[in-house]
Order: structure tokens, then C-alpha cells, then sequence
């Protein structure tokens, strides 16, 4: 390693070390907050003008690297995912390219699922448009830029995020270096918001979920033990009608098989149900995702209309839906998944929120724990089920019983 090189590693090392020193200064006073904002936006054009351009050449001249060089990038490689703030590399489109552990631990997203598909799509809907406009303008050279944002995972919380640009080496084009903090620096003085009062449709909605959960609840326990297929069936028409327009389960056995698809009555949505019934649920993403990770999704006008895959004539599903809202959750997680359910809001209906999500993952966890009771001895398995009232609001379809289950992903 030559004499540059250890300084350079020397100098990202103060870099990370100051990092950190600017995370404890949000503790400052609201009044303080601008400081600490222009030392961050200092910091990120240093590494934008100075650390930046001196990787670039040291990797341009790697073409025979040594064993010390590529311990080198190794090392570059690991502080980047080590670096205490999330940090997400975009192309001007707001495509990301990479971002490390602390953003996977942010946006509840894995890396590689993250990849190539848009940051903004994981912002609530007011703020794509800006954070977009935004990255657009530092990418073609306009300066660094800063602005509050909201993740539809967490919208109760606002986030600074500071862009600036980046050129990759050998590449023609900059990409965006997004840093994501939690608090204002802007506006912070602001007076608090007033005591918030009773809100009478915030307490219809919470009775409606307890009565919804009261529901789930026995309907789970009128079912015998180790009827993995009924528990997963009985739940899906529970929550179909009185939540969610369409409610789609799958389970997780050995691969991934749709059990049951449930939706709107009527010969118009008929065609769509039964294709969804037929389809792969391999091919839609968020489910693979949820079974692959465990990872939940909340979506919001969703962005990634490819999400729930296709149907035969190659039309994404959320379009031929109309979906509004959506939300995808393991059965079991973060243990091992044992299904995956699947609910869309359409057209005008109002959008799924945080407490309906918290309630619809609470349930998920009842619902795994009655599909992993042990399987009744045969004296007790010709119990039939009990009959469920949701079921009248909600049109089925069943997969086709010749379709084999996929094999699991590795």
C-alpha cells in the first residue's frame, strides 16, 4: 500500500469519526440545528470534491491490482456499510444503486430487493415529487441540496435528507449520495403543535379494528389444529369485505402456493380473481420478498406497478386493479414465514394507515401461531368449521390444483 493510499484511508477514517460527532450534535439547541446542517452539507462536499476524486483515480489505476489494493476497496467497500447514518447512492431517476446497513435498517428494506427499483416509491405520496425535482437538479450540477422527507413505513417522523453528487468511476454519468438524519434543521423553531383532542372518527376506527381482531380471533380458535390450508382460508375471509377489497394468502411449503383469492363480487372483477388465483406467486415480488425476508410492505399509491407481477396478457395486476393501497405480511416473522397475505384497497376507498398496519401484524402473528398447533390426532381432524359471516361480501376463486409448488427461492 502506497504512502497516498494510507493517507487517504487515514482521511476516511477522520471522516467516519466526524460523522459521528455530528450525529451527537443533534442534541443541540433548536436553535443550533442550521450549524449542524451546514457542517453535514461541508462534510459531504469534501467527500464529493476531495475523498470521491481520489478513489476515482486509485481505481482507475487498478487494472493489475495487488493484493493491497484490493484490501483496499474491501476496506472502502465496509466503511461505506459501516457508516453510522443511512446512506443511499441514486442515479438521477432516484434508482437505487446501493445503500448500507444503517439504510436497510431505516426503510425496512433489504439491499437487494432495494436495488434498482426507486427511492422515492418508499416516501408518502406528497413528497415524491420533490425528492425527485430535487435529485434531478444536484445530478445536473446545481449544488447540494436538503430537504424533509417521510417514509410511508414510519410518516409520523421527518427525516432531513441532504443529496449531493457523486461521479462514479468510469461512468458518464453523477449519481446522487443521499444521507437520511432524523429531526429538522429547518423550521425547528416552530411553536409545538397545539394538545391533540379526542378525534371521534380516530376512535370509530380503533373500535372497528378491536371488533375486526375479536373477529380473527374466533375465527381462529373454531378451527382444528394442523388444518394449515382452512386456518390460512378462514383468515383471508375474515379480513375480505369489512378491511380490504381483495385479500390474497399464500403458503409457504417447501416453495410458495396460493391457497385462496378473494375479491369483489360481480362478473366485472371475475376475470381479474381468476387469474390471480392461477398466478405464480413467485412472480410477484412483494410476496417474494415477504417469504424470502420476512419483510412487510405498506404502500401507499404504490409506484412499482410491476409489484404483484402480471396477469396472462401481461398486464401488471396493481394497474388492472385500480390498487390504491397495499399491504404484504409474513405469517412467523421474523421467525421462519409460513405464509404471506396480500391486501389491496381500490379506486377511492381510503388508504391503509400505520395503526391498521399494526393491527393487521398482530393478527398475522395469531394466525401463524394457530398454523403451527400440532395436527389433532384423527379421532378430532373430521371436526368441520365453523361458517364465517365475512364471507358473504367477498367473491373466491381456488388456484388450480395441478399447479405444483415452486421450488424455494434460494
Amino acid at each position: 500500500m502506497t504512502q497516498t493510499e494510507d493517507d487517504f484511508g487515514d482521511e476516511l477514517a477522520d471522516f467516519v469519526r466526524r460523522v459521528g460527532e455530528l450525529r451527537t450534535a443533534r442534541a443541540r439547541p433548536v436553535g443550533e440545528h442550521s450549524v449542524v446542517l451546514d457542517a453535514a452539507l461541508f462534510e459531504l462536499q469534501h467527500v464529493a470534491e476531495q475523498l470521491w476524486p481520489r478513489y476515482e483515480r486509485m481505481a482507475s489505476g487498478s487494472g493489475g491490482a495487488s493484493r493491497e489494493e484490493r484490501q483496499e476497496r474491501l476496506l472502502l467497500k465496509a466503511l461505506f456499510q459501516r457508516m453510522p447514518l443511512p446512506v443511499v447512492l441514486v442515479d438521477r431517476e432516484t434508482v437505487v444503486r446501493r445503500l448500507n446497513f444503517a439504510a436497510t435498517g431505516l426503510t425496512g428494506i433489504r439491499a437487494g430487493y432495494a436495488t434498482g427499483r426507486p427511492l422515492a416509491a418508499l416516501l408518502t405520496p406528497g413528497d415524491r415529487a420533490a425528492f425527485r425535482s430535487q435529485a434531478a437538479a444536484v445530478a445536473r450540477g446545481e449544488g447540494d441540496r436538503g430537504l424533509m422527507v417521510r417514509l410511508q413505513q414510519r410518516p409520523e417522523e421527518a427525516l432531513l435528507a441532504t443529496l449531493t453528487a457523486l461521479r462514479p468511476p468510469g461512468e458518464p454519468q453523477p449519481a446522487v449520495l443521499v444521507v437520511f438524519q432524523a429531526g429538522s434543521a429547518r423550521g425547528s423553531a416552530a411553536a409545538p403543535p397545539p394538545p391533540k383532542t379526542p378525534d371521534l372518527a380516530e376512535s370509530t376506527g380503533h373500535a372497528e379494528l378491536m371488533d375486526l381482531m375479536d373477529a380473527m380471533a374466533s375465527a381462529l380458535l373454531q378451527l382444528p389444529s394442523g388444518a394449515r390450508e382452512s386456518i390460512l382460508t378462514r383468515a383471508a375471509r375474515v379480513l375480505c369485505g369489512r378491511f380490504a377489497e381483495w385479500v390474497v394468502a399464500d403458503l409457504v411449503d417447501g416453495g410458495l402456493r396460493r391457497v385462496v383469492c378473494l375479491g369483489p363480487k360481480g362478473p366485472a372483477a371475475a376475470p381479474l380473481l381468476h387469474a390471480m388465483a392461477g398466478q405464480e406467486p413467485a412472480s410477484c415480488p412483494v410476496v417474494l420478498e415477504a417469504a424470502r425476508a420476512g419483510n412487510g410492505v405498506l404502500q401507499v399509491q404504490p409506484e412499482d406497478i410491476d409489484g404483484f407481477g402480471h396477469d396472462p396478457t401481461g398486464t401488471p395486476v396493481l394497474a388492472r386493479a385500480e390498487v390504491s393501497s397495499l399491504m404484504c405480511v409474513p405469517l412467523g416473522a421474523p421467525g421462519p414465514v409460513t405464509g404471506v397475505v396480500t391486501l389491496f384497497r381500490t379506486g377511492s376507498a381510503r388508504p391503509f394507515s400505520m395503526a391498521e398496519g399494526q393491527a393487521v401484524d398482530v393478527m398475522s402473528r395469531h394466525i401463524d401461531l394457530a398454523m403451527r398447533r400440532p395436527h389433532p390426532d384423527k379421532s378430532s381432524s373430521s371436526v368441520p368449521p365453523a361458517t364465517v359471516d365475512a364471507e358473504e361480501s367477498c367473491a373466491s376463486a381456488s388456484p388450480p390444483s395441478s399447479a405444483a409448488p415452486p421450488p424455494p427461492s434460494a
